[in-house]
Formats: C-alpha cells, sequence, structure tokens
C-alpha cells in the first residue's frame, strides 16, 4: 500500500520532471508554445516509471512503461498541436534517459571494479532496449488511435502525419 509520504514525495518528483523537461525544451530550442506539452509528457513519463517502481518492478520494466506513456502523450500532443512528435517525445524523453547508468558504468571502469562495471553497463543497455522498444511500439500504431475525436466531431478524416 502507497503511503501519503509516497504520494507526496512522487509528486515533488513529477513537479521537479514537468520543469526539467521544460527546461530541456527550452535548451532544445523547441517552440515556446509547446513548452506545457513537452513538460506534461515529461511529467507523465516520470509518474509511470515512478509507479512501476513503487509497486515493485524493476528499472527496466519501468522505463519501458514510461516510455510506451509518453511516447503516447507525445502522438497525441503531436496530432492535436500539428507539431512533429520528436519536440514532445525527445523532450520528455529526458528523465528516463539513462545517463547516470553510463556514468557509473564509466566510473566503475576506470576505477578497474569490472563486475560492476559489467553490471552497470547491461542495466544500463537493458534500460536503452527498452526505450527504444517503448518508442518502436507506440509510433507503429496507426494514427486513428490518436485522432478519433477529430474523426468524431468533423466528420473528416484526420491529416496525414
Amino acid at each position: 500500500m502507497i503511503d501519503l509520504a509516497t504520494l507526496l514525495n512522487w509528486a515533488f518528483q513529477t513537479g521537479v520532471a514537468f520543469v526539467a523537461t521544460i527546461a530541456f525544451a527550452i535548451i532544445f530550442h523547441t517552440p515556446q508554445k509547446e513548452y506545457v506539452y513537452c513538460g506534461i509528457t515529461g511529467a507523465v513519463g516520470w509518474l509511470v516509471y515512478l509507479a512501476v517502481t513503487g509497486f515493485g518492478g524493476g528499472v527496466v520494466a519501468a522505463s519501458f512503461f514510461a516510455t510506451v506513456a509518453l511516447a503516447w502523450f507525445s502522438r497525441i500532443f503531436s496530432f492535436s498541436r500539428k507539431a512533429p512528435v520528436t519536440v514532445f517525445l525527445i523532450c520528455g524523453i529526458f528523465p528516463i534517459v539513462p545517463g547516470a547508468g553510463i556514468y557509473y558504468t564509466g566510473y566503475h571502469f576506470f576505477m578497474r571494479d569490472n563486475a560492476m562495471a559489467l553490471t552497470k553497463g547491461l542495466e544500463t543497455i537493458k534500460i536503452a532496449i527498452a526505450i527504444a522498444l517503448g518508442i518502436g511500439i507506440v509510433l507503429s500504431l496507426p494514427q486513428f488511435f490518436f485522432t478519433l475525436r477529430r474523426k468524431a466531431q468533423g466528420g473528416k478524416g484526420a491529416p496525414h502525419a
């Protein structure tokens, strides 16, 4: 069972992920009108990551499900905001990327702790593969999953991506 302190911690971390994703969007020269949507994408991904790890999932599974969620939101925002999916996806993936894993792999390698370097390196590769699979699965879905509302309102087909 998740207690109140854990939920508040998750809320705080999700807020930090939101702000950090917007900061990355600024560095990435994302159009200013898309900052909030990029932040939402990163925050949703991080919240899913926290939820999966909080309920006992591993970091690889958490990375996969977080990537699926943020890629889904990226596709939705891409169609609703008429912007490329990469605007939201690249910014939103920022909190999930295993930068610390890459750092610690190199650190343990140079400190001659080969067993720990191998452990961290393999975990980082698994996370990277999980991220790639999550993106690939969502981006390979047909566009009607993300444009049903437009079809129902106007009776016209959604614009092609």
